[in-house]
């Protein structure tokens, strides 16, 4: 019995994937009262050093882009203790831009409702099809991707093509993104989730971004919005 457990364990080791690099963990912190703006953030705890890290985000939802002063960032350098993982820095950063949340008229229980969510370990899909059975409305979502260069040295842009057909027969497609624009260090792109804002007008599409790091590859998150129009 005992050959065996240890057979068993030997072959659990050769199949588990081996991660090396830090994941951020994303937080939705809300819409404006009008879903003009959203926030949100991320935090973990950098791999080399255990430092806790936190990046704060405004996103105008109409332009698809920061608001004024909407990008801010927070590392320390101290290690924390073990069993943490670096949400302080979260709250702190938080904190530290009450005035911006303010200015934006952000309220933290009008997070939007969640039409896709790609659990961890599941397997991505291109295109993404599902059906909104509370607007009883169809979508089709396609990220085009393309990298260049290996390790350190890549850089990669995407953008989102979707489509959105209505029980009524009305189709509209959207483009969204930056097809042209390159990003230093990023090699892989996944739509992790698809959050419709609170005026049912607006999506937010959260997408997970590999960045390779000296350690492995990082886990990082961005978002592109685009008013629906209907």
């Amino acid at each position: 019995m005992k050959q065996i457990l240890l057979y068993t364990l030997f072959l659990c080791l050769i199949v588990l994937p081996v991660f090396s690099g830090d994941i951020a963990t994303f937080i939705n912190l809300g819409f404006s009262d009008n879903s003009a703006y959203f926030m949100f953030a991320q935090y973990g705890l950098k791999e080399s050093g255990s430092s806790p890290y936190a990046d704060l985000f405004i996103v105008e939802v109409q332009t698809n882009k920061f608001t004024l002063y909407g990008n801010k960032s927070l590392t320390y350098k101290q290690e924390v203790e073990p069993g943490t993982n670096g949400i302080g820095a979260l709250f702190n950063i938080i904190e530290q831009n009450i005035a911006l949340k303010n200015k934006y008229n952000i309220n933290h229980l009008s997070t939007g409702r969640i039409l896709y969510h790609l659990m961890n370990g599941a397997q991505d899909k291109d295109p993404v099809t599902f059906r909104d059975f509370v607007s009883n409305k169809n979508y089709t979502v396609s990220l085009i991707q393309n990298a260049v260069g290996t390790g350190k040295n890549v850089e990669s842009s995407f953008y989102i093509n979707s489509t959105i057909s209505t029980s009524g027969g009305s189709t509209k497609s959207y483009t969204i993104g930056h097809p042209g624009y390159k990003r230093k260090g990023v090699k892989n792109y996944k739509i992790r989730q698809i959050i419709l804002a609170p005026d049912e007008r607006s999506l937010v599409f959260l997408i997970e971004k590999e960045e390779a790091d000296t350690t492995g590859v990082n886990i990082r998150y961005m978002i592109e919005t685009v008013k629906t129009g209907f």
